[in-house]
């Protein structure tokens, strides 16, 4: 049974998307067929994510004695430990850890947060020897210990974000300034892990590979949509809302069903239908209407049913441009319906509770932002619907 004092770093690590994947990586990178992220403290040693495939037992939460492993001497030194052949090693020959676990190649990264914090350790082992003398080896297992303990510290952050928005005033400048500044802090570290995808697509040539790295880019875009909805709420909540900048448009259209390809690619699972006749000459700005679209149809996807097929609409009428997107499923609840628009209301209004709950309310301040408005109105035999509308200036052909 997992020490209730472990759970909430088991947690942390699960939520990390990457951390299957870089167990993967590390397999194939290394040649050895158990990987895991350990929690490392002074008395205890947990694991918090296993790729296992020569059944050494443990799963996420199971204990070894500290002292007993490794771990327990890097913890100390803060050091990685590699060898690939225990049993002709000069020092781990002789060592009590792999002739305890039968282990003749071991590799061990440490993961230590920005703020000094020692969590524990990437490592790897296997019963049998392994070649472990290319550099690359280790500074690629380096890197991805480094993108785990960037992800943990991002997680603390956007917990004591959540705390902060909890406590403070629901009126008051101070919340919003924090999360202006958090969201410019989360680009470094997203920086980095798209940047070590790239570095690593130039390291390797198989396509397993180039898969798992792939993977990893997808996870930092889903962390830069979460980025760029928390800045644009401070704009909207600092500023004078979300800034637009609107021009005549001839090919909205175009970008209306890219952003719907986009969403079909994301979500194979959901039907669409759309009818778009967009006019040319749209006086908006495109990548927000985008922007407006794809939080809609997130939305649709999330909250609806996906058994019944989405259905999106877009029209000229008179001299307004509408977007009408309905979904099937429970309907909301009409006292509940206020709520939608209101950022991190999310289980207020009894949805669940994927993400901040920033996307409607996003969508309503860009459509408020082109002098237009964002409804809903949702029953049972019409579904939920929004509508989206606002003037423009069309230019027919």
């Amino acid at each position: 049974m997992t020490d209730p004092q472990f759970t909430s770093d088991i947690e942390a690590i699960r939520s990390i998307d990457a951390v299957p994947v870089i167990l993967s990586m590390v397999k194939h990178i290394t040649g050895m067929r158990f990987a895991a992220v350990a929690r490392v403290t002074e008395n205890n040693w947990v694991a918090c994510a296993v790729d296992d495939s020569i059944d050494f037992g443990l799963k996420p939460g199971d204990e070894l004695v500290l002292e007993s492993t490794i771990c327990h001497e890097i913890r100390q030194h803060q050091q990685p430990v590699i060898f690939g052949h225990a049993s002709l090693h000069p020092i781990f020959s002789l060592h009590h850890t792999p002739r305890t676990y039968g282990l003749e190649s071991y590799i061990s990264i440490p993961i230590v947060k920005a703020d000094g914090e020692f969590f524990g350790t990437l490592c790897a082992i296997d019963s049998v020897p392994a070649k472990l003398d290319e550099p690359a080896i280790a500074k690629t297992l380096t890197l991805f210990a480094q993108l785990i303990a960037m992800s943990l510290d991002t997680q603390t952050r956007l917990h004591a974000a959540k705390v902060e928005l909890d406590t403070a005033n629901e009126l008051g400048r101070l919340r919003e300034q924090f999360i202006a500044v958090l969201g410019h802090d989360l680009r470094t570290p997203l920086s980095a892990i798209r940047m070590s995808a790239d570095l690593l697509e130039t390291k390797v040539e198989d396509k397993r590979s180039l898969n798992f790295i792939a993977a990893i880019r997808n996870s930092s875009v889903r962390m830069g949509v979460l980025i760029e909805n928390i800045l644009d709420f401070a704009r909207g909540r600092l500023g004078g809302g979300i800034p637009v900048q609107r021009k005549l448009v001839d090919d909205l259209q175009r970008t209306l069903r890219m952003t719907l390809e986009e969403v079909q690619v994301s979500h194979p699972q959901a039907t669409f239908i759309h009818r778009l006749d967009v006019p040319t000459g749209v006086y908006c700005d495109a990548l927000r209407i985008s922007q407006l679209l794809s939080n809609l149809l997130g939305n649709a996807v999330t909250h609806g049913s996906i058994s019944e097929p989405i259905v999106l609409n877009a029209w000229a009428e008179n001299d307004e441009f509408v977007i009408s997107l309905t979904n099937q499923g429970t309907p909301i609840a009409p006292h509940l319906i206020p709520l939608l628009f209101e950022p991190f209301s999310r289980s207020e209004a009894g949805q669940r509770c994927e993400g901040l709950g920033l996307g409607l309310y996003i969508a309503s301040q860009i459509a408020t932002a082109h002098n237009g408005s964002l409804s809903v109105t949702s029953d049972s035999e019409s579904g939920t619907c929004f509508v989206a509308r606002f003037p423009a200036q069309f230019k027919w052909v």
